[in-house]
């Protein structure tokens, strides 16, 4: 793994810079800013490139500027990953209620050109690695998979809305048909059936299971035969949901483009 002055100096001399070329841009920065800490001295960038000095925050700052690097990426060199804030800091929870920092972290799930977010769907490891889920739900073992609440599916819509997250935990997929007291503690699972996933309340009856939606929803409930119609994938440990949003104010519309809502009624 090559040294972190290393790479400095195989960036500087990749776009033809010499040590001057650097300590006079870095005097053009500094006049712009009005900060004298954006100079980079020769002997200090000398000393950064072969002797392992750490660059301060401003020369930091002032390399990526004239590199064209993004200060985050030469401050990873050093080990100090500053794209992991996030993640890191949700291990460190605050006593008192605050507002987290904003993550820059791209939200959108539709990571795959053929990604339907219409559709209730499984999330690509690379989506889930993008967006921190795993880190602030806690959910970091190998045995908890990640969904996407598809924008049409409001089968449990207002307990789980359309576009939220949830967390499934692969290594519970036994149903439970009571030991729950309200609809508030009453487990959902994530199943994939022959018409694709579903997330909700189930109840099985022998081999068939059956999914109860959200009296709420104003959707049907639909069954299938276990295991050669719909298999249970895991249950629902964590969720990640908006409070509310533009489709609240479109039963009507909803209700004409939801999908499954004609599974047979029990």
């Amino acid at each position: 793994m090559l040294l972190p002055g290393l790479r400095l100096r195989q960036a500087r001399e990749k776009l033809g810079l010499t040590y001057r070329d650097v300590e006079r841009a870095s005097y053009e920065l500094a006049l712009r800013r009005g900060r004298p800490q954006f100079i980079l001295h020769i002997s200090r960038l000398a000393d950064i490139e072969n002797h392992g000095a750490v660059p301060s925050l401003y020369k930091l700052y002032t390399l990526g500027v004239i590199y064209h690097l993004k200060p985050a990426e030469i401050a990873n060199w050093y080990e100090a990953p500053l794209d992991n804030y996030f993640s890191d800091a949700t291990s460190f929870p605050a006593p008192r209620t605050h507002l987290f920092p904003h993550s820059s972290t791209k939200t959108d799930p539709a990571v795959s050109p053929d990604f339907d977010m219409q559709q209730t769907e499984f999330l690509s490891i690379a989506a889930v690695r993008m967006m921190d889920f795993q880190n602030l739900l806690g959910g970091t073992s190998n045995r908890y998979r990640y969904g996407f609440i598809g924008l049409s599916d409001r089968r449990m819509a207002p307990i789980l809305r359309p576009g939220s997250i949830v967390m499934v935990d692969a290594s519970i997929r036994r149903i439970e048909n009571t030991r729950w007291n309200s609809e508030y503690d009453r487990p959902m699972y994530f199943i994939e059936t022959h018409k694709g996933y579903r997330c909700g309340w189930l109840l099985q009856q022998k081999s068939r299971i059956i999914m109860q939606p959200h009296p709420l929803s104003r959707c049907l409930p639909e069954s299938w035969r276990m295991p050669a119609e719909a298999e249970v994938v895991g249950k629902i440990a964590g969720i990640v949901s908006r409070l509310s949003g533009p489709r609240d104010n479109h039963l009507e519309e909803a209700a004409t483009r939801r999908e499954g809502s004609t599974g047979r009624a029990v």
